[in-house]
């Protein structure tokens, strides 16, 4: 079920009627990285996607290369398939739309909305009222949070379409996305009746639907994935809609399963009178001056060795844990160079191909 860098396009994506795509991860995995190409995966086909962060950090930014994003939605990047190394489609080129949450702004907008403050809630602004909310009640936060997403992701324009053909949400950490995203429970206790609890019902409708699905970016170590591995239990737990699991940051195995499988053994002569043969001894045929010339490498070659023949047997137990989740699995490669906007979209073109977008 899993899918590696440069495996040929599939002819249908993963998630067809999918249109909130709720991105987790465990801190340091790329979780906002592989969002952010998802989001251009998605848009290369023409559509128009909605990219929203919630955590206040900024990252959509800083990786696009542009301002700090204010409480509004705008649009950051036009994509096109050839701009992710796929064969050009028909029609017009897709656009990324990004959105940063401010909760405060977010309240205002729900109080004036359900509530009609107006100059009212500028003054409870000004008093600390919001901050108070959100913190003596975090689940208000998340139903604002998550509302706003949910909202984006049906929210029709004056023609009757939908406004995006897909909304994707970089979303907190795996450690606590269930709770983030199961927030009926978190407001149940605050408001039984009411604006906020209708609100809470509608956005756990859309969360529920088929129309969410919640991925999960990991690495092939061994705490990354039993983090994913805990987190998706608890997302079923929950109900919640379980996605696709996207593997970051993954290396190609420089020796073959023959080479890692012979490692442990005395090679030391193989590996000596290969370097010799490479011309690594000088231009001396004399096997005592070869051997001297190649001594001093020995060592570190056969621990390099030896250290990269563990790393793809741990590995190879990481993906055994991870197929055994049974769910759509895609690996995106390290990239050497580190994730510049022309990597972004390299990423976004890994996801398009193995059938994530």
């Amino acid at each position: 079920m899993a899918r590696t860098p440069g495996q040929a396009a599939r002819r249908d994506p993963d998630w067809e009627g999918v249109r909130l795509h709720v991105v987790s991860g465990k801190g340091g995995t790329g979780k906002t990285t592989l969002a952010a190409a998802l989001a251009l995966a998605l848009a290369a086909d023409g559509g128009r996607v909605l990219l929203i962060e919630v955590e206040g950090r900024q990252g959509i930014a800083e990786l696009f290369g542009i301002a700090a994003l204010p409480y509004e939605e705008r649009r950051i990047a036009s994509v096109a398939r050839p701009q992710l190394g796929l064969p050009a489609g028909e029609g017009a080129p897709g656009e990324v739309f990004a959105l940063a949450i401010d909760t405060e702004q977010a309240l205002l907008e729900y109080l004036e909305m359900f509530y009609k403050l107006g100059r009212a809630g500028k003054a409870l602004q000004k008093v600390g009222f919001v901050d108070f909310a959100t913190t003596v009640a975090p689940g208000v936060r998340d139903v604002l949070l998550t509302g706003k997403a949910c909202e984006a992701s049906r929210r029709k324009g004056p023609d009757g379409r939908r406004r995006y053909d897909a909304v994707v949400m970089d979303a907190p950490p795996t450690g606590r996305i269930t709770r983030f995203l199961n927030v009926n429970s978190e407001v149940a206790g605050l408001a039984r009746i009411g604006p906020i609890h209708t609100q809470a019902q509608a956005v756990m409708r859309v969360l529920k639907s088929p129309e969410t699905a919640v991925h999960l970016v990991t690495l092939l170590e061994e705490m990354p994935v039993q983090e994913t591995v805990d987190g998706i239990d608890e997302l079923r737990e929950a109900k919640l809609p379980v996605g696709g699991v996207m593997v970051n940051l993954v290396r190609p195995p420089v020796l073959d399963a023959a080479a890692v499988a012979a490692v442990d053994g005395d090679h030391r002569e193989d590996v000596a009178l290969a370097l010799g043969e490479a011309g690594l001894g000088g231009r001396s045929r004399k096997p005592e001056t070869i051997r001297a010339a190649v001594e001093p490498l020995l060592d570190p070659l056969l621990e390099q060795a030896r250290e990269h023949a563990e790393r793809v047997e741990l590995e190879r137990a990481r993906r055994a844990d991870l197929q055994r989740l049974r769910l759509p699995t895609y690996e995106l490669p390290l990239l050497g160079e580190g994730v510049d906007l022309g990597g972004l979209y390299r990423l976004a073109g890994e996801l398009k191909r193995q059938g994530a977008a």
